[in-house]
């Protein structure tokens, strides 16, 4: 075979395994065959999707900073986006339940209980909500003050706060459902998902914000609007795949009826997920109201922005760790614990490789995509020194997410909660508190306090995988 021909062959194979990952093949056995054709198929439509997560922030960050009042806009973005963090951990921490136990009876080869699984998780999202979305919508504009905004700022932004917390029904399901289509090992479905919610969102973001023909300008409140229309279109073809698409599992409408055993199997997974995830939340909240309260409305601004692109970097690798999550999970339920921790390797491999690339651009070029984001030379120059600062920790990031999804896809989510907990309430916190307060270091020590955390709940991580509790885990 000549040189000319290995190399069409090479990129041919490249070509058609790009196309299985876009396309959703669910033919492709996770249990066996080569790992790393196994991890891109699963990563690249989870990077895809997570990166979609990540711009729905950033379009709303990108058009509010350059409404008048900026400042205030900016800042109740972000204010709210940390609020929404515990939404999230909750959404999370269900779709982690969600896919460990679809991916382990996938590794069974049972999708009839799979899908049952999926759609118990489903009933729970929905008693949940059905509470945060009230609270949200009565207590928005306390929420605000409470999380550091100014009087003037929180009534300036309040109503961007209601919607968004009040239609947290459909964030809370765009994670989950996603988490039931990549344990079936369709993340192809997850990142379109994503993407039909975005091009929306994207559309919709400037008609709603600034107005169009007949349709007034909302200003902040057309942020929300977008950004919710666009969830909920993503949802709704996400439902529509589960009832009527060619993938593995198949929805039947009996499936609905609560199961109590099968809620109670998965609420043992899910309630320490969304704890991990809440003490997470719980402890970025607590930073956004500490530089809010040292920093001012611009320090808050500042932060929130650098937070927003930090995010658009990070959600893609968590999207590459979450290959690891689905590999642990049907390997594991396969009774292929070596092959599970060879998926972790080559997983973190990839991630590492991923986030220092990412490390050097935010250095080198953090000031330009910061300028991109905003006008205003205050909120600017804090901004700069958030994002080139925490990016210092890019690459132990990017490890300690690999081994979060490998721990909660075997079903081991009591390890990375204790890991969470004594990293964020019990380091990071005090850590930022007393660099910001008794150093009188004000946001800078908050943004050195970050990286510092993380490091130090990877390096836990690591020495917690070694001690291999999670391959003994029955789920």
């Amino acid at each position: 075979m000549t040189e000319t021909s290995i190399k069409e062959s090479f990129i041919s194979k490249i070509f058609t395994t790009l196309k299985q990952a876009l396309k959703g093949d669910e033919s492709f056995d996770y249990t066996s065959g080569s790992i790393k054709k196994a991890v891109i198929l699963l990563a690249i439509p989870m990077v895809l999707e997570m990166m979609m997560e990540s711009v729905f922030a950033l379009v709303d960050l990108y058009f509010v900073g350059h409404l008048e009042h900026s400042s205030f806009a900016i800042q109740t973005v972000g204010l709210t986006e940390s609020v929404l963090t515990v939404i999230y951990s909750l959404a999370i921490g269900m779709s982690m339940a969600a896919t460990a136990v679809v991916a382990r009876r996938i590794g069974e080869k049972d999708p009839v209980a799979a899908a049952k699984a999926g759609m118990q998780a489903i009933i729970i999202a929905f008693a949940i909500n059905s509470i945060m979305s009230i609270l949200g919508i009565i207590y928005a504009k306390d929420i605000l003050i409470l999380m550091g905004s100014s009087v003037e700022s929180a009534e300036h932004g309040f109503r961007f706060t209601q919607i968004m917390i009040g239609s947290s029904l459909c964030i809370m399901l765009l994670f989950l459902i996603n988490g039931i289509f990549r344990g079936a090992g369709n993340a192809a479905i997850a990142m379109k998902s994503l993407w039909i919610a975005n091009i929306c969102n994207i559309i919709l973001c400037p008609v709603l914000i600034n107005g169009f023909g007949p349709i007034p300008a909302f200003g902040l409140v057309g942020a929300a609007l977008a950004t919710t229309i666009g969830r909920s279109i993503g949802v709704l073809y996400q439902v529509y795949h589960l009832f009527f698409g060619n993938g593995i599992l198949k929805i039947k409408i009996p499936y609905f009826a609560p199961d109590f055993k099968q809620i109670r199997a998965l609420v043992k997974i899910a309630a320490p997920g969304i704890l991990q995830f809440v003490i997470a939340s719980c402890s970025w909240i607590f930073l956004a109201q500490l530089v809010a309260t040292t920093g001012g409305d611009h320090g808050s601004a500042g932060y929130q922005t650098a937070l927003r692109i930090m995010m658009f970097f990070i959600l893609p690798a968590w999207g590459l760790s979450n290959a690891a999550a689905t590999l642990v999970g049907q390997n594991l339920g396969a009774k292929q614990i070596e092959r599970a921790e060879k998926s972790v390797y080559t997983t973190a491999r990839y991630n590492v490789i991923f986030m220092a690339t990412i490390m050097i651009i935010t250095l080198i070029f953090g000031q330009y995509i910061i300028s991109f984001f905003t006008n205003d030379e205050q909120v600017k120059t804090i901004a700069i020194e958030a994002l080139q600062i925490m990016s210092i920790g890019f690459i132990f990031y990017g490890i300690g997410m690999v081994l979060i999804n490998t721990f909660n896809g075997a079903g081991d989510t009591w390890t990375p909660t204790g890991i969470n907990f004594f990293g964020f309430w019990l380091f990071q916190i005090p850590l930022a508190y007393i660099l910001a307060k008794h150093f009188n270091m004000g946001p800078t020590g908050v943004f050195i306090a970050i990286p510092v955390a993380e490091t130090a709940i990877t390096l836990a991580g690591i020495f917690f995988y070694k001690r291999g509790k999670w391959k003994r885990v029955q789920v």
